[in-house]
């Protein structure tokens, strides 16, 4: 490889790292939705190249998070109740097959990862531990696509989850919302676990159907 291509495959590497950055900021509520990203606020604040900004919120852009408006440059994209329902919506079909695969795929260790993580959120909850018990649920979300090994459903959802997770942070808070979802995670878990497919779908499907009523009650 030459200087010149060495040097192009680390600015290729800095602006996926930058990208990361900005989303990870993004879904941690660091930047407000309509909130404007000027380019050389970013740049100085990550110390990073105005083209590497320009390329990281293109990608972001791509992805649902940020919004080009005419003659004002870029902003947080807001992502309004109805839309986060249309993508759960999307989602029930994804995260229904992967729950799937992942019960048909199961091992012995992955399955001593589950129980600890099982584990886990019932102690969040009978705890109050809302913010540590929102966390275990993405935990938990990331192990069932990693466990299904579907390359292609994970990368939607991986999409789809960025776009909502602001409305998924609000549910976790929701009056209520944790004494009802953790069981439905508890069934998910426990249904993969039995290596059943068939109840590892269904237990996905009335989880994911209740988010859906829980987000049509919100304002």
């Amino acid at each position: 490889m030459t200087d010149t291509a060495f040097v192009e495959a680390d600015e290729a590497a800095d602006r996926i790292g930058l990208t990361q950055q900005l989303r990870e900021a993004i879904l941690n509520g660091e930047f407000a939705p309509h909130q404007r990203l000027i380019e050389a606020d970013l740049s100085e604040r990550y110390d990073e190249s105005r083209a590497s900004v320009r390329t990281a919120l293109l990608n972001l852009t791509s992805e649902g998070l940020v919004e080009r408006v005419p003659n004002r440059g870029a902003r947080v994209r807001a992502i309004s109740v109805d839309e986060a329902i249309e993508i759960v919506e999307v989602r029930i079909g994804l995260e229904t097959l992967c729950a799937r695969k992942a019960a048909e795929n199961l091992t012995e260790p992955d399955a001593e990862q589950l129980r600890r993580l099982r584990s886990e959120i019932q102690s969040a909850v009978a705890s109050g531990n809302l913010v540590e018990y929102a966390r275990l649920n993405q935990d938990l979300d990331r192990r069932i696509r990693v466990l299904s090994h579907h390359t292609t459903a994970t990368q939607l959802l991986e999409r789809l989850r960025a776009q909502s997770a602001r409305h998924q942070f609000r549910l976790a808070f929701h009056p209520g919302r944790a004494s009802q979802s953790a069981p439905e995670h508890i069934a998910i878990i426990d249904a993969v676990l039995a290596r059943d497919p068939d109840a590892a779908e269904a237990a996905t499907r009335m989880h994911l159907e209740g988010i859906v009523e829980v987000l049509r009650g919100l304002d």
